[in-house]
């Protein structure tokens, strides 16, 4: 366990040594309040709930956190620190729980700082805040299942541009394949067994169940399996490239 902490506070404190994080920051806040104010008419719904806030949130992520994970392996592998990393009295699956712990719980910060809009919801209504508390936990798990995509597929390449798109295609198709646009190209010639896992597969349709402050443990359970399978995807990927560090 201290292993897997010293990594953690590594990357975290590596993450505010330079602008990347306030940069970070500031996008995603300034991002959120123009999808949640212009775009999902906040004000103009006359309803004090946030789901115009939480609407727009697999779509910020599918940007935004492909553009941090990019960095958590890519970025090693290119500069030769992984090697370092790697010699270092830890495992690899210490090394990565390290590192995705402390982007995890920098998405969790991001999204903290965005309780004005709940302070501004309650003082303009009664809201569920129940529901709004769920919601928020279902947006970090998204986030987190993204981020575990990203973080496997930034161990695969040096460069993070390739990470980076790697990781939006990946996250796009996680996010589409419960749409009926996706199912329609299965549903001529493939099994309703196949169809349904697709679907099952679909970020969008879990957050949408927990958004509405619908707790089920099913939907929990997804995300955490997808997190596990690409951390545990992603402690392979390193292991088979450790001879090209």
């Amino acid at each position: 366990m201290s292993a897997l902490r010293t990594v953690l506070q590594r990357e975290l404190t590596g993450y505010f040594a330079t602008p990347v994080a306030w940069v970070f920051i500031v996008i995603f806040l300034v991002m959120t309040a123009v999808f949640t104010f212009y775009l999902g008419g906040f004000y103009t719904r006359g309803i004090a709930d946030l789901e115009p806030f939480f609407r727009f949130h697999p779509w910020l992520y599918l940007f935004l956190v492909p553009a941090i994970s990019m960095r958590l392996w890519a970025e090693e592998r290119r500069s030769g620190t992984i090697e370092l990393l790697l010699t270092l009295p830890l495992t690899v699956t210490q090394a990565v729980l390290g590192k995705y712990l402390a982007a995890w719980l920098f998405l969790g910060l991001c999204l903290l700082l965005t309780f004005p809009i709940w302070l501004t919801v309650n003082y303009l209504g009664d809201p569920d805040n129940g529901a709004i508390l769920a919601a928020y936990l279902g947006s970090w798990l998204m986030a987190g299942g993204m981020l575990a995509i990203g973080s496997c597929l930034s161990a695969l390449t040096r460069n993070q541009v390739v990470a980076f798109i790697l990781s939006v295609v990946v996250c796009f198709l996680f996010l589409l394949s419960g749409l009926p646009m996706v199912l329609d190209l299965f549903s001529a010639w493939a099994p309703q067994l196949l169809i349904d896992a697709i679907a099952g597969l679909s970020f969008l349709a879990h957050f949408a169940d927990i958004s509405r402050g619908v707790l089920d443990l099913r939907d929990l359970v997804y995300f955490l399996l997808v997190i596990g399978f690409w951390l545990a995807a992603n402690v392979v990927v390193l292991n088979m490239k450790k001879g090209e560090a």
